[in-house]
């Protein structure tokens, strides 16, 4: 009885002691309630997630790296590199220290792998995983990310709205971004070349990526109806459709 809330329903049960179910449901709901505290589960939680996202992240990376190196493209500059550098040439030793031809190949793809780590800058979904981006430091973060938005906010209205600046490269592909509705990996990982021609066509004005939006609606309107999967899609829609009923006997 040293517990508050159980003297609290000891003096009820003395006070009631015809309501004996009442007293059976508080008394074992006590006993067997969880004795862990409701934070530390929480903190639990927050880093086993935390460290799924890393390690999911580092696999995804991984994969892309692994993807790059088949690439034509980026392994010939790849090779390239290597040869100027002298690293293929340490490969291949010989005497005591020469080795078999599926080690020298092994040891070939990691050099490669590692130029393309360092020369290439992976954006979008399968960029280099960063600590400061998983649960646990977004949350132990967030007071800092609150204090930098509103500064940045407070320095957008006076220098856009109050002063009427114009709007530079950043600005623009921001305004551009947020009407697209991206968020900034997805809209990291587009080619430079997509984001010239947002520039050129003035997209962070808003009657111009309606229009834009119009024209990108029209021409995936017309891919699907040249795309045979699609074409058939509709055919079966049309014919049979999902659940459609029938008076056809058996």
């Amino acid at each position: 009885l040293q517990d508050e809330e159980m003297r609290k329903d000891y003096d009820y049960m003395l006070d009631h002691p015809e309501e004996y179910y009442r007293h059976y449901y508080h008394y074992y709901s006590r006993r067997l309630a969880p004795k862990v505290d409701v934070r530390i589960v929480i903190l639990v939680t927050v880093c086993a997630i935390s460290m799924f996202q890393f390690f999911s992240w580092w696999s995804s990376y991984n994969e892309a790296i692994n993807y790059l190196a088949t690439v034509p493209k980026y392994r010939i500059q790849a090779i390239e590199i290597a040869k100027q550098q002298g690293l293929l040439n340490k490969t291949k030793e010989k005497g005591k220290n020469r080795r078999s031809k599926e080690e020298i190949r092994e040891e070939e793809e990691e050099i490669i792998k590692d130029i393309i780590k360092n020369k290439i800058d992976i954006k979008g979904g399968y960029q280099k995983p960063k600590i400061y981006d998983i649960l646990l430091f977004q949350i132990l973060l967030t007071p800092f990310y609150l204090c930098k938005y509103m500064i940045w906010y407070c320095w957008w209205i006076y220098c856009f709205t109050i002063k009427g600046q114009e709007y530079g490269v950043k600005e623009k592909l921001y305004i551009i971004r947020r009407y697209m509705k991206m968020s900034q990996s997805q809209f990291d990982s587009l080619e430079d070349h997509q984001k010239e021609t947002f520039l050129e066509r003035q997209l962070w004005i808003r009657e111009n990526y309606e229009v834009y939006k119009r024209e990108q609606e029209e021409e995936l309107k017309k891919k699907m109806a040249m795309d045979p999967r699609w074409k058939r899609y509709r055919r079966w829609m049309k014919n049979e459709g999902p659940g459609r009923l029938t008076f056809i006997d058996d």
